[in-house]
Order: structure tokens, then sequence, then C-alpha cells
């Protein structure tokens, strides 16, 4: 019957398990096998594996891979979407690169180098690079403010350091994936590490949850601010006034007029295009619920500032406009960490930048080595080869 079947089915994968057992109780790595099978089963023709091994161990990538090919010998189509670079070499026979909508390059796997990939993803030919860098970042030693030693999240970003300066813009560089966000999550005590230490001029800092960082004067506007950043029904004035008034406690309410006066300063200062403070935020523009965002974390006045993608989605002004005004907030001596696939803007204001490759910290760039050209080879160089423990 279905069980006779479904046994026959999964040990053409090599795969001896219970069939009437709960798929829960089996890994991630089985129950990706078992859905492929289905799929297999119901098409037969061309198989679409999306993102695949994001949770899978190194043994667990193989176990898959083993399967993929066997579907390949078999003359089924594999259609592999996946960020982990050396698995699409692995993989692959011919790689497309799609970036923000548009279709890049088509190649097959053997003509193409990895930094010649890489170059396509984040859009940048080496060849045309013109230095932008801008002539006031000059190798000045800021006054170190942060220290990060060993923080670590097991499975999610290997171990690194972190020393951040008094108005210091430290980059973060790497591919969608790489590990940059998770890094900013662990600093701001979004995710828990479990290993590290942070401390500052005072002494040892405790940052297991966003309450504990934000009372350590940090700040962190996410990349999706949808989901995180903005509330849309609110007003630009609560908006603006949320995130102090989480720093103060809800039992001290902060009074309308001084709300008031925080959300006039703001609209003012990072010129946000709106009627009133008023106005729902959900109404603005992106560039402008954006900026929202930002000028909640900046009432708060915090010393360490998280932008994670700070400029996505938004036009060419608002983007100048966000970089400018990080430029005005340092010069006060706030430092930021600026996550970003926007080479050009990292470039721009950084004075030193971390790549972040397979969820680990690999290269640390500063000043004149700060280039599209090192950052592209720092992420290219990391590639791990071939039968190199994952």
């Amino acid at each position: 019957g279905m069980k006779a079947m479904a046994e026959g089915m999964l040990d053409g994968y090599g795969l001896d398990i219970d069939v009437s057992r709960d798929l829960g109780t089996y890994s991630v790595a089985i129950q990706q096998i078992v859905a492929i099978a289905r799929a297999v089963a119901l098409s037969g023709k061309v198989l679409i594996l999306d993102e695949p091994t994001a949770s899978l161990d190194a043994r667990e990538v193989e176990m898959l891979f083993d399967v993929v090919r066997g579907l390949r010998a078999q003359g089924l189509g594999i259609v592999f979407v996946s960020h982990f670079l050396d698995q699409v070499f692995d993989l692959s026979d011919r790689v497309t690169v799609l970036r923000n909508g548009r279709h890049i390059v088509t190649e097959d796997i053997a003509a193409l180098d990895r930094v010649r990939l890489i170059e396509h993803m984040l859009g940048h030919a080496l060849e045309d690079e013109v230095e932008a860098r801008n002539a006031g970042h000059v190798e000045a030693r800021r006054p170190p403010m942060l220290h990060f030693e060993g923080m670590a999240r097991r499975g999610v970003i290997e171990g690194f350091d972190l020393e951040v300066g008094q108005g210091e813009v430290v980059g973060l560089a790497g591919l969608l994936g790489s590990g940059r966000t998770e890094s900013a999550e662990l600093l701001f005590g979004l995710r828990a590490a479990t290993a590290g230490t942070a401390r500052d001029q005072a002494g040892p800092l405790t940052l297991d949850s966003p309450r504990a960082a934000i009372r350590a004067g940090f700040g962190f506007a996410p990349e999706d601010r949808k989901t995180d950043g903005i509330v849309a029904d609110l007003s630009v004035r609560e908006n603006i006034a949320l995130a102090l008034q989480a720093r103060r406690g809800w039992a001290r309410p902060i009074p309308r007029a001084e709300q008031q006066r925080l959300a006039e300063m703001y609209i003012e200062r990072l010129d946000i295009r709106t009627s009133d403070a008023e106005k729902a935020v959900g109404d603005l523009s992106g560039g402008n619920q954006q900026k929202v965002v930002l000028a909640r974390w900046l009432a708060m006045n915090p010393r360490f500032l998280i932008l994670d993608e700070p400029t996505r989605g938004i036009d060419v002004g608002a983007h100048a406009e966000i970089l400018r005004l990080i430029h005005q907030l340092t010069d006060e001596g706030m430092s930021v960490l600026l996550i970003s696939s926007e080479l050009d803007e990292l470039i721009a204001v950084s004075d030193r930048v971390i790549v972040v490759r397979d969820r680990r910290h690999v290269a640390e760039l500063t000043g004149a080595g700060i280039s599209t050209e090192t950052i592209v080879h720092a992420i290219a160089q990391h590639a791990r080869k071939d039968g190199e423990a994952a």
C-alpha cells in the first residue's frame, strides 16, 4: 500500500527511515529530502530548491547534494536558489545572477570565476572603479569607546572581536546571508550570544536583551522597517517618541509638548516630507518612513547606532541625505555600525570596513585600503576551497 510505496520511494534516495513516524521527529535534512521526493513524485520534470541548505550542517548538505546529483543523473532539471557561493560552484552547471529583480547574466559555471560572480552580484565591474574616497577620512584613530571580544552564537556567527572608536563609522560588508545582520543582532541583544564579552571605558556591559542594549546607549534601525521599524498606524510624532519612551519606562509618559518639540526638530533636521507631525507614518513614502525610524533612535541620543541597510528602497535624494546625516552624527561623537550591500555607500562613509563571509569575520580594511576592489576580493578570496570543512 501507501507505506510500501513511500518506503520504495525513499529507498531510492538512500533513506532508510520509518515512514510511519512523524516527520517532525527527523532532522531538517531528512525533512528536505522527503519534501524533494514528494515534489519529484508529483512533477518529475523540474525541481526548484529555494535555499534548501540554510539550516543544514556540512554533512547534511553533502547528503542532500548526493540526492540532487542522483536526480540530475536521471534527467531531472534542477533550479538551485542559494547565496552560499561554494555550494553553487559545487553543484551547478550554469549560473544566473539576478539583482534587484533584474536578470544580470547567465553563464556556464566552468567559465565563471568567483570574483566575476561577486562583481555581478554586487553590481560592480572593478575595471572602471572610480575611487571617490572621502578626503575627510584620514587615518585618525578615534578614542576607543566599545570593545567586543569573542562575540559568537553557535551555528549563527563564529566568534569575532570588534572595537568601535568614538565618532567612528564601522562598515559591515558581505553578501546577503553572510552573517552581517546576525552580527548586529548579537551586539544589540536581539539574539543571545553563546560566548563573548562587551565593555566600555567604565567596565563590562551586559547586552543580553535589546532593553539592556538600549540602557547601554545603543540604538538599532533594522532593515525590515515594515515589520520591525515603523508602526504604520501611529503618527510621525508617536513613532519618534516610541524608543525614547521605552528607554524612560512607560511609567513616565513623555509630555505631549515634548513629543511635539522632538517631532518637529527631527522633521526639520531629517527633512521628513510630511504635511505635519500628526500624519500616520504609513502614508509617507519609503524614504520618509526610513527617516522616521532614524529619528526615533536619534531622539534617544544613542552613543552607538547600528544601521542595517539604512538606504534600501529609498530614492537617490533621501539616500544622499541619510549619508550626510551619518557624517553629521559622527562629527558630534556618535559611533555607527553600518551594514550595507551598497559598496559605494560603505566606501563613502566608513572609517573601517569589516568583511563577513559564510558567518565569519574574514577581513578588516582601513583608510585607503577601503575600495570596491579590496572588499570584493576579500569576499572572493575567503571562499572555502573544495574539501575544506564548512
